[in-house]
């Protein structure tokens, strides 16, 4: 079901709305929507097409999960459902995504809410509900098959992070990137300690990875910036960028999202930006999307070169 009335209803306050109402909820625990333990740490996945969701729709559906309990992240809409022989459970809430219709410049009907792309090209925001497969009756998952090798997760990140060629140094009690020597800087091992949903080890790899997002965004690789928008909040964007795609990253290498120990300190200041701009979650989201999609590439290059 989708809504085709942008003046009836804001996909984007919608959306923003329902993160905020996780994150409100969370927040006692430190725990935000996109911290995922255990099956529900995959990117989320379309029943029909088996791709995973992509930037803002994957933080809306993990918060979705986080809200309702939802072990397992594979969703889809009432009618693909249907088309598989499931049936959406009578009374089950749909949670909301978003998609992108494009549309002739001139077609002047539709200019109203759009947004438009650097090329000349416009779209419009679109909502499509879409239910969880714990919501649903008819559907069995295939069984895993058990003689399969699986790759473990943390050889997989030692990998990934070996293809960005970023150089990492290690001592001290802080982790940060530093924009001069295009370097990272990770607290000494022993540091990490643990926590009650993810072992140290988890700690250590999900505060790297939140530091390669931000090396991705250097002036010669991504070139991120925020610019005047968000003022005084761009560094808040961009730390919200690199907890997303961190988050994101996590879910692509089996690593639990472990929150970092600075992460309380944002979450004030993240809930007044999303309440200030109802699209700020989208720019964050698109933006932690390129960079994970970026370091993916220089992971995939060098083990070609190597190869």
């Amino acid at each position: 079901m989708t809504t085709s009335s942008p003046s009836r209803f804001d996909v984007y306050e919608a959306i923003t709305n329902q993160i905020i109402a996780a994150i409100e909820t969370g927040s006692g625990k430190v725990q935000m929507p996109w911290h995922r333990s255990g099956a529900s740490i995959m990117r989320p996945v379309n029943v029909a097409s088996r791709n995973a969701y992509r930037g803002v729709n994957t933080v809306a559906l993990w918060a979705a999960a986080d809200a309702f309990g939802f072990p397992h992240g594979l969703w889809g809409t009432y009618r693909q459902w249907q088309d598989r022989g499931a049936q959406v459970r009578k009374g089950e809430k749909s949670s909301l995504i978003i998609f992108y219709k494009q549309f002739d410049a001139d077609d002047q009907a539709e200019k109203s809410g759009s947004d438009q792309s650097n090329d000349d090209r416009r779209f419009i925001a679109r909502a499509s509900r879409v239910f969880n497969i714990a919501q649903v009756d008819g559907y069995v998952l295939s069984e895993p098959d058990i003689s399969t090798d699986r790759i473990d997760p943390i050889l997989a990140a030692e990998s990934f992070i070996a293809g960005a060629g970023v150089s990492i140094a290690v001592g001290g009690e802080r982790a940060y990137y530093n924009i001069k020597s295009d370097s990272i800087t990770m607290p000494d091992r022993c540091r990490f300690i643990g926590t009650k949903t993810s072992t140290a080890t988890e700690g250590w790899y999900s505060t790297l990875l939140h530091e390669l997002v931000h090396y991705s965004g250097a002036e010669h690789r991504l070139n991120r910036t925020f610019g005047e928008r968000f003022g005084d909040d761009a560094y808040a964007m961009e730390e919200m960028t690199a907890e997303l795609g961190a988050a994101f990253l996590c879910g692509d290498l089996g690593i639990t999202a472990e929150p970092r120990p600075d992460h309380a300190d944002y979450i004030g200041h993240w809930l007044r930006i999303l309440k200030g701009d109802r699209k700020a979650i989208f720019t964050a989201a698109s933006a932690a999307n390129k960079a994970s999609e970026y370091l993916a590439s220089l992971s995939n290059r060098e083990r070609r070169e190597a190869a």
